[in-house]
């Protein structure tokens, strides 16, 4: 059930509204990026002087031009850990858009889904982006010391837990009331799990790692029609 579905959403990844979804979070990553990055340096550029005397070494010149540098490598740095939640939380405002694209094609029958609102997206969306930065923070000081060569593990299992309940949630959601959504997600608890670290897995890779939104909310809108599908035969 689970490759199964993760197949067939990796065979319609070529679709031109999946493309343009990955697109647009891509583009608002960087461009939410470079806005911190712009902040960064006029709130640095404001606060210090364009020379300053240091003890044993003197005067030193141009110090906004070597702080904007130095700013410049920060966030370059800080952009490898946050350029795939940031672009995930812009995508998941899209999920709407990917999860048609895939019942157009695989579950036509359907009636069209009454969808999330807005402000219920945006929520979720929220919750999904501080959910992976506190957690992945706090797992990267705390267990790495511990765990060494195993926290690639702790990593999937983690992320998985987290990536499945939100994906989850959010497709089930645009056509089940949120308590029946989420009695439907403890009930396939394990299930929507492993699915998350399948999701989870490549977040690893650079580059691949950014198409695990949109290949999430495909996978689990797949899932989320199986489990419904076996739900109702019961």
């Amino acid at each position: 059930m689970i490759l199964g579905a993760f197949f067939k959403a990796l065979g319609q990844m070529g679709d031109r509204r999946f493309l343009l979804v990955l697109l647009a979070g891509i583009a608002g990553a960087f461009a939410l990026l470079f806005g911190v990055y712009a902040l960064l340096v006029w709130g640095l550029q404001s606060l210090t002087p364009e020379a300053i005397n240091l003890p044993w070494i003197g005067e030193i010149q141009s110090v906004h031009s070597i702080l904007g540098w130095a700013s410049l490598l920060v966030m370059l740095g800080l952009s490898i850990f946050l350029m795939v939640p940031v672009a995930g939380a812009f995508i998941s405002l899209f999920t709407e858009t990917v999860a048609r694209a895939v019942e157009a094609k695989h579950y036509p029958m359907l009636p069209p889904a009454q969808g999330a609102s807005f402000g219920a997206s945006m929520i979720e969306t929220v919750n999904l982006l501080g959910l992976l930065l506190l957690v992945n923070l706090l797992a990267f000081l705390i267990l790495l010391p511990l765990t060494g060569p195993f926290y690639p593990v702790i990593f999937w299992a983690v992320n998985g837990l987290l990536l499945g309940r939100e994906f989850f949630m959010s497709v089930a959601m645009r056509r089940l009331p949120k308590a029946e959504a989420a009695a439907m997600r403890k009930k396939n608890a394990a299930r929507i799990w492993l699915a998350g670290t399948l999701m989870a897995v490549p977040l690893s890779v650079p580059v691949l790692n950014l198409l695990v939104p949109v290949l999430g909310v495909a996978t689990f809108t797949h899932l989320f029609q199986s489990l419904r599908s076996a739900q109702n035969q019961i």
